[in-house]
């Protein structure tokens, strides 16, 4: 499998001290990411073999909204260091406002939010004199709702176990709905870029049948960044670092899918390891972006089965 996920080709807001900020935030991430790396943990795969993790993507406990980008990666490390049942999470506040409180001593996990602001003044504009966005990043610590007492049943019950079978359906179902080029066969795995189409090898071909859809899903994360979908940049060669960053971003988008698929693959690849590693030292925010972009191909993808799925209750 040495040929796994590989891309195969045919061709705070603005001042120094919100520039500080923000890059001491990068850096805090990022080096947090690489030691789990280094320690041999993959942070958005390894909890797929712990027992005390549940499956699927973390979410906010009140408003059930799901968490994207690099805050999944970060909560699925805390969900397997806390070895919490959970993949709720709540702020202080919150567990305050729903009746309950956050048990003494528990400590808190950073998550980040990032936007742009206009400046009302206008002093900051672009080349043709309109008014400039600037990017900025905040922080938010939440706890897991595990780690709270007293709060209403609705917030911490446990979830419901997915029927095993679901998790072959779940993918079928979202491969067929994509329309790509979908193709079975040889013995590699690989997207072609000028062919636009994705090849994996047959289901049995692989020691655990489940892992399939798990090495379909890093696929088809790079067929979402042809020009026509999500028009990343893949014309990186082997060995290089744009390369490294596509294969990190299908790595997520695969993971983050399998999350919220409900499938558990009970292998984790690591052939692209040391590029990862020296892409990361090199640039603090590269795992805020491949984790952002990965969102994006998960989105997009599980976006056709939404349609999909509209469009068979509109039928019935």
């Amino acid at each position: 499998m040495a040929d796994q996920g590989r891309i195969r080709r045919s061709r705070g807001k603005g001042g120094a001290d919100g520039g500080a900020a923000r890059a001491s935030l990068y850096d805090e991430v990022t080096a947090k990411i690489i030691a789990q790396l280094e320690a041999g943990r993959f942070p958005w795969a390894q909890p797929w073999s712990s027992a005390a993790a549940v499956p699927g993507l973390p979410r906010n406990a009140v408003s059930g909204r799901p968490y994207s980008g690099v805050n999944v990666l970060i909560l699925w490390g805390a969900v397997i260091e806390g070895c919490y049942p959970s993949q709720d999470w709540l702020t202080f506040r919150q567990a305050l406002a729903a009746g309950g409180c956050v048990r003494k001593g528990e400590r808190g996990h950073t998550i980040f939010y990032a936007d742009r602001f206009t400046p009302e003044d206008g002093r900051e504009t672009g080349e043709e004199g309109e008014p400039r966005s600037i990017p900025f990043l905040k922080r938010f610590v939440v706890f897991n709702a595990a780690q709270c007492d007293g709060l209403p049943e609705r917030l911490t019950a446990d979830p419901t176990p997915l029927p095993p079978r679901e998790q072959h359906e779940s993918a079928e179902g979202l491969i067929a709905a994509t329309g790509a080029d979908f193709r079975i066969g040889g013995a590699r795995a690989f997207y072609d870029v000028g062919g636009d189409y994705v090849q994996v090898p047959p289901q049995p071909a692989f020691a655990h049948q489940i892992d399939f859809y798990r090495t379909a899903l890093h696929e088809l994360g790079h067929w979402t960044g042809s020009k026509e979908r999500l028009a990343r940049d893949q014309s990186g060669r082997f060995g290089s670092a744009l390369y490294a960053r596509e294969e990190l971003c299908a790595e997520l988008a695969s993971a983050f899918l399998c999350a919220a698929l409900g499938i558990v693959p009970t292998v984790r690849h690591a052939d692209y390891l040391g590029s990862w590693l020296t892409v990361l030292r090199a640039d603090n925010r590269a795992i805020f972006k491949a984790a952002s972009q990965a969102s994006k191909a998960a989105d997009f993808l599980l976006a056709f089965v939404r349609e999909s799925e509209s469009t068979l209750a509109r039928a019935a």
